[in-house]
């Protein structure tokens, strides 16, 4: 197994621009220009997640993206048939495959990979082909990190909510004991052959141990970068995040 790449990519989800800018059904803030600021601000890639209600990001979104960014556009959406050819017709540099329920804030827990293994082989084998690398994004279980390195994907997104969860909470044995978890996963996904990346809730106070883990090699991160551009600004915002990020994998 190849060593673990010692600089970290940081990947910028833009989708609660977006939301803001839906609150008044406006044209601004534009997250096509959000996606520009970050790349200027040093993000290695942008991250958009089209859910089905289209709460936030939009078909036209998409299509701004893909015609305009300089740096990958990774898609998150979730496993349907509408979803699938929507990405067959961009063709994005990555597809992360999320589970979406409607009646969600966000993104709550990984992706049910071992109970849906045969579905979800066959539905990202046209992704694979069409060029796109099949990220899935997964909670720190060991059954779910083995179920996606079979059915063929190229990486595994760790989620870290939990963990930032139990920080926020001040709930400090059980934060460690989630951070170990994602630890042992971060090993044993990279000795599967996968490609790891991690994201979800991550701020200023929780990014550093997660970035410390050599098996990693992006971080995802949005609502809080947004949320913090309120005060500093997206590229500072970013360019903090980028700082911190490098502090420990220097």
């Amino acid at each position: 197994m190849a060593a673990a790449q010692t600089t970290l990519r940081l990947g910028v989800n833009i989708d609660h621009v977006a939301t803001v800018r839906n609150a008044r059904g406006s044209a601004y803030p534009d997250p096509l220009r959000a996606a520009k600021l970050a790349e200027e601000a040093g993000a290695d890639g942008i991250t958009a997640h089209l859910r089905e209600d289209r709460r936030h990001i939009s078909d036209a979104d998409i299509d701004a993206l893909m015609a305009e960014l300089r740096v990958p556009l990774n898609l998150e959406m979730a496993a349907t048939a509408e979803m699938q050819s929507i990405a067959l017709r961009h063709k994005p540099h990555a597809v992360c495959l999320v589970p979406e329920k409607r009646e969600e804030r966000t993104t709550e827990g990984g992706l049910e990979v071992a109970k849906d293994e045969n579905r979800l082989a066959h539905f990202i084998a046209p992704l694979r082909e069409a060029g796109c690398r099949v990220s899935i994004f997964v909670a720190a279980d060991q059954p779910q990190v083995e179920a996606a390195a079979r059915i063929g994907a190229a990486v595994v997104e760790l989620h870290t909510g939990a963990y930032c969860d139990l920080h926020a909470e001040g709930r400090f044995a059980e934060r460690d004991a989630e951070l170990e978890r994602l630890r042992d996963m971060a090993a044993l996904a990279h000795d599967l052959g996968l490609e790891v990346h991690a994201g979800h809730g991550l701020t200023y106070d929780t990014v550093q141990p997660i970035a410390a883990f050599p098996q990693i090699m992006e971080l995802n991160i949005g609502h809080f970068l947004i949320g913090e551009a309120i005060f500093r600004g997206l590229g500072p915002a970013i360019a903090e995040m980028r700082r911190l990020m490098d502090e420990v994998r220097g």
